[in-house]
């Protein structure tokens, strides 16, 4: 772990500080572990939405711990592609956001643990998984499919935590729809990688587009997008009008993304090709969710808009 911040600039227990570590949760991702978490809970039979209320909570907060967690192993190449942040910055230091984080992720743990305790070990592996990401973003074999796998564990804990149990449901589409998180999150972490690629290249993360360039990163890139709309396909149960819109909307948003992608150049540019991807990932993972729980029509498209709307605050537009 690096440390280029010895010193802090802010108390730990201080608005200061407070405002500093939401900036490093990136208030506008906290959706894409939340519709992870509902994804898993939509397809619990019979679920209580307002039992299941802190499990998604818990489940939208913790890709925000997970992040900063993360970036204390990372500020070697932020400093670099990110240097607004407050840990690249010094604003906190690296101590304050790594414990912070943990206590965090530890809390998001035990709410999901007072569902089913079984998301103890689902919970300490997620947390694992996170600490040593970092380790296999450097090989551009590892960084897409590891991220995944955390992220796809998350939906996994949200089910058995809103359902309060281990069995899963045969023959429902469970599979399709842990396949649709693993990919459409794949694809994120991947098409992410291409506004780094410079600092990457300096720090010695061997990140696919560094080692094989854009074009051979945006054809596996565009696989993981077939994947994901694949799997989301075929998790819906049915095919409602609002499942159907919320399906399309993603699938056109991806292939948007797969468009700019193809056509992008520099590292600066490469946002207008990522945000459609985290628009994608929401949406389809939306119809999933949809096609188990009409009832979640409404929570899901205002979900959806407190999204665009965060996207829109981010305080660095070339970064997601």
């Amino acid at each position: 772990m690096q440390t280029n911040a010895p010193q802090t600039a802010v108390r730990t227990f201080s608005l200061h500080f407070l405002e500093a570590y939401v900036t490093t949760m990136r208030p506008y991702l906290l959706f894409v572990s939340g519709i992870t978490g509902v994804a898993g809970a939509s397809l619990v039979a019979g679920i209580d939405s307002i039992r299941a209320l802190p499990v998604l909570l818990a489940s939208f907060l913790s890709y925000g711990f997970g992040q900063a967690l993360t970036d204390c192993f990372q500020t070697d190449t932020d400093t670099l592609s990110a240097p607004y942040r407050p840990l690249t910055r010094g604003v906190v230091t690296q101590r304050q956001v790594l414990l912070t984080s943990l206590a965090g992720l530890g809390g998001c743990v035990a709410i999901f643990a007072l569902g089913h305790p079984f998301t103890l070990l689902l919970g300490m592996i997620g947390v694992l998984g996170l600490a040593t990401y970092s380790f296999f973003k450097r090989r551009w074999w590892g960084g897409p499919f590891y991220n995944a796998w955390i992220v796809t564990n998350l939906s996994l804990i949200a089910f058995v935590a809103a359902g309060r149990t281990t069995a899963v449901p045969p023959g429902d589409g469970f599979g399709w729809m842990l396949a649709a998180v693993f990919w459409g999150y794949a694809n994120f972490v991947l098409s992410g990688y291409f506004k780094d690629i410079e600092a990457d290249r300096a720090t010695g993360y061997n990140t696919l587009p560094v080692v094989y360039g854009r074009r051979v990163a945006s054809i596996t890139s565009d696989c993981f997008a077939f994947l994901a709309a694949g799997s989301a396909i075929l998790a819906v149960r049915d095919l409602s009008a609002p499942v159907v819109l919320f399906l399309a909307s993603g699938i056109a948003m991806s292939v948007i993304a797969q468009v700019r992608l193809h056509g992008n150049t520099q590292d600066a540019d490469a946002h207008t090709a990522i945000a459609p991807v985290v628009h994608s990932y929401i949406l389809t993972l939306s119809g999933v969710a949809v096609s188990r729980q009409p009832d979640w029509v409404l929570p899901l498209l205002l979900l959806y808009a407190g999204f665009v709307l965060t996207m829109r605050l981010r305080p660095a537009h070339n970064q997601i």
